[in-house]
């Protein structure tokens, strides 16, 4: 098994973090490079960048911040939101992404995604999946920052972009995200049975007991978090040890 990665989600709406709940009812709650520097100097695994309200826009606003963060932070970025085009991947690696998550434009054209692992190749090309559950073992991907639903099937839609040649999932649940209750177990173990390739899980987690929960039922291979660390409820090093001490090994 490899070694789990533990994630710190930024969310940035005009240069602010901001976060809500059901990603609805977003709130300021810090500054993105100095959040960034400081998950990064607490051993942090990896950043994820994400312009909330790029969708609106048409457009990625994120390449300031992201040079910024590259001058103090040397893990792995991925930064996702507003990617319609390759020039956009480009001007994000270009600013010192490491990775790129794209949903809506892989739901309105799914070759894109092959388009851009043919040119980047499938390690930088991370499928945005934003999960709503619907029935019983069932969810529909949305895109839009969870505004607006596609009628796609999430399991079967993360079999499509495997094919496609996307190197990971990021898997956001909308009913847990910002609710500090947990992560859907469902949804994640769905997912992560259906594909090989690793699943970041993001939406819900409170603290270490919900990172746990989730990796021992399910096969995901990295958890995100944004309230864990943004409301200070955890320190990464206790989550890490947490999970150590229970068998799952993490990234020192």
């Amino acid at each position: 098994m490899n070694k789990i990665r533990v994630i710190a989600r930024i969310d940035v709406k005009n240069e602010h973090v901001i976060k809500g709940i059901h990603l609805e009812g977003l709130r300021k709650v810090g500054n993105p490079n100095e959040l960034a520097k400081k998950y990064y100097e607490n051993s942090i695994d990896e950043i994820v960048l994400m312009d909330a309200v790029a969708a609106y826009y048409d457009r990625n606003s994120l390449s300031e911040i992201i040079q910024k963060a590259c001058e103090e932070v040397f893990i792995p970025i991925t930064v996702g939101g507003g990617i319609r085009k390759i020039e956009d991947i480009q001007i994000a690696l270009n600013a010192g992404a490491d990775k790129i998550a794209i949903n809506t434009q892989s739901i309105n054209t799914p070759e894109f995604i092959t388009e851009a692992t043919k040119i980047f190749g499938s390690q930088c090309i991370v499928s945005s999946i934003v999960a709503k559950k619907i029935s019983d073992n069932k969810w529909e991907a949305y895109t839009d920052n969870g505004r607006e639903p596609t009628g796609k099937d999430v399991v079967e839609w993360a079999k499509t972009v495997e094919k496609l040649g996307a190197g990971e999932i990021m898997l956001t649940s909308i009913d847990k995200e910002g609710t500090k209750k947990g992560f859907d177990i469902e949804l994640n173990k769905a997912v992560s049975e259906a594909v090989s390739i690793p699943i970041i899980s993001s939406g819900g987690m409170k603290n270490s007991d919900d990172a746990l929960e989730l990796l021992l039922n399910t096969n995901v291979d990295a958890i995100a978090t944004a309230s864990t660390l943004h409301y200070k409820l955890e320190s990464i090093s206790d989550i890490k040890q947490k999970l150590t001490l229970n068998g799952i090994k993490v990234r020192v």
